[in-house]
């Protein structure tokens, strides 16, 4: 597993938040995996104070499907 390692720059700001502001989109159990590998992180309370190192795992690459296009004029 491939560990990032994030540093909290802003006051108020959230584990998610951290999280969104670096992959640029919600990942669907990232914060999770992110508190897993991060013993304890969740005492310093709902914001994380600034200067804290988070690290967390790379998330998979976003995953698209393909639709069949649909046209109003065929």
């Amino acid at each position: 597993m491939n560990l990032e390692t994030l540093v909290v720059t802003t006051e108020r700001t959230t584990l998610d938040l951290l999280l969104f502001r670096r992959f640029k989109r919600e990942v669907a159990g990232l914060v999770e995996a992110t508190l897993a590998v991060n013993p304890g992180i969740a005492a310093r309370g709902p914001y994380l104070p600034v200067g804290t190192s988070v690290a967390t795992p790379a998330p998979a690459p976003a995953q698209t499907v393909a639709r069949p296009l649909v046209s109003l004029y065929d």
